[in-house]
């Protein structure tokens, strides 16, 4: 076998098939991807395989450009009943607030001009009004997720200073992010009182002193602690705060404008009533059970947010129009009332489980196959633990079921099922209307 039985690059380049993927990619990534393709072949060749063809190796070429273009970041059906899936992109959005985003995308835009003055103006307008009239906040700020959020009221308020913090709040969430490690990078110095399960209101107390910066409370979002346990309330703590001139600042991660417990889930501390309760300053997410955008939000007293905004962080941590564009779109339906008729997450949340069944069951009729059963939805997205939903699944018999489970995935679009009793089943819940059609012929394929 020869080497020089290949063809050589200008050959391929100037085939016709070569001329067609100059077209479509460029000449360049074709020239790359040609190249790579030889060299493959060679020493495939040398190896003692028989050298391929003109054809193959265009045929290579083209797969090993198709592969580096597909997109990574792809739409998917969220059929596993986790409502705020963090794997999954958490909260999809509002119409409105998908089309904010394109009007914002589309063009230029007042992100930073004041068309009244004809000058520059503050991006952080187009959400501030709206936040303050939602929680009745004295002022507002938007950043580009909660974890900056609370490194940057660390970094502006309490570097080389004191934080006093509740052991039991010591939390990590989600990709390693915890507490302890964001405090130690914005320069804050930790103070731990109390004991894992049981903190008083006198071990904050003891713990003020003279380089105390900020009492922080960290809401345990993602886990419970049950069984022998205290914890100050919020008020007592604020009421401390001011008593001894020590702001209090509140890290709901979460965050809801809402109140859960209309839903038949647990009550998850609200951002009014945070504010109400005395504390000097509220962070919490925009892409979680607010239903909006990633997003960290800062809301509070006038004099603490204007030190935020001052500090060089802020640019740093500052969200884009588009965040804003979304924000500001989701924001309006709590305004105007339709939070749960707009926002797909509240939708979720309080759909009825009669809309439900009847859905697993049209699933099944359209299938000819599986059956409709019982079982529960949750939350998720590190956001009110164990709570969960009552919902009715279609539960499909497999011999392999992760064989599935991976057939369903490469599905257009990709189908995310889960594995309950040995069944792939589908929760209706997170199955947004319009992706049914998608969701069926992903099934029937995936079936055979």
């Amino acid at each position: 076998m020869s080497l020089r039985e290949l063809p050589s690059v200008d050959r391929l380049l100037s085939h016709e098939q070569g001329q067609e993927l100059v077209a479509r990619y460029g000449h360049e990534l074709t020239l790359q991807a040609l190249r790579e393709s030889l060299q493959a072949a060679r020493q495939s060749v040398r190896q003692g395989a028989e050298p391929p063809g003109s054809q193959a190796l265009l045929q290579q070429a083209a797969e090993a450009i198709e592969g580096l273009l597909a997109p990574t970041l792809r739409p998917v059906i969220n059929a596993t009943g986790v409502i705020l899936h963090t794997n999954l992109g958490r909260a999809p959005l509002s119409r409105a607030a998908q089309e904010a985003m394109l009007a914002a995308a589309r063009g230029y835009s007042t992100l930073e001009y004041d068309l009244a003055r004809g000058r520059r103006g503050k991006r952080q307008v187009h959400a501030e009004n709206l936040l303050r009239r939602l929680t009745g906040a004295e002022a507002a700020m938007v950043v580009n997720n909660n974890a900056a959020a609370v490194l940057l009221a660390l970094t502006a308020l309490a570097r080389r200073k004191e934080v006093v913090i509740s052991r039991s709040q010591l939390i990590e969430i989600g990709g390693g992010f915890r507490v302890p490690d964001v405090m130690r990078q914005s320069g804050a110095k930790l103070v731990e009182v109390g004991t894992t399960n049981r903190t008083h209101l006198r071990d904050y107390e003891a713990a003020l002193g003279p380089r105390t910066a900020l009492i922080l409370r960290a809401h345990h979002s993602n886990f419970r602690i049950i069984g022998f346990t205290t914890e100050p309330g919020l008020e007592q703590m604020a009421a401390l705060g001011k008593a001894h001139g020590v702001p209090l600042v509140d890290d709901l991660g979460s965050g809801t404008l809402l109140d859960t417990s209309a839903y038949g889930l647990g009550h998850e501390p609200m951002v009014q009533e945070s504010l109400r309760a005395g504390a000097d300053l509220v962070a919490f997410s925009g892409d979680k059970l607010l239903g909006g955008p990633q997003a960290g939000i800062l809301v509070g007293r006038a004099e603490l947010v204007r030190r935020l905004r001052k500090h060089p962080l802020a640019r740093a941590v500052r969200p884009d129009k588009l965040c804003l564009a979304a924000l500001s779109a989701t924001l309006v339906h709590y305004l105007k009332g339709e939070a749960e008729r707009e926002i797909p997450i509240w939708r979720m949340i309080a759909a009825p489980e009669t809309r439900l069944r009847a859905r697993a069951d049209a699933w099944q009729r359209h299938l000819g196959r599986g059956r409709v059963i019982r079982s529960r939805s949750t939350v998720g997205g590190g956001s009110l633990p164990e709570e969960t939903l009552p919902t009715w699944l279609l539960a499909l018999e497999s011999p392999h079921p992760n064989a599935l489970l991976r057939r369903l995935r490469r599905a257009t679009p990709a189908v995310i099922a889960r594995i309950e009793k040995d069944q792939v089943v589908l929760d209706p819940r997170t199955v947004l209307d319009w992706q049914e059609e998608g969701l069926l012929a992903a099934l029937h394929a995936a079936l055979g």
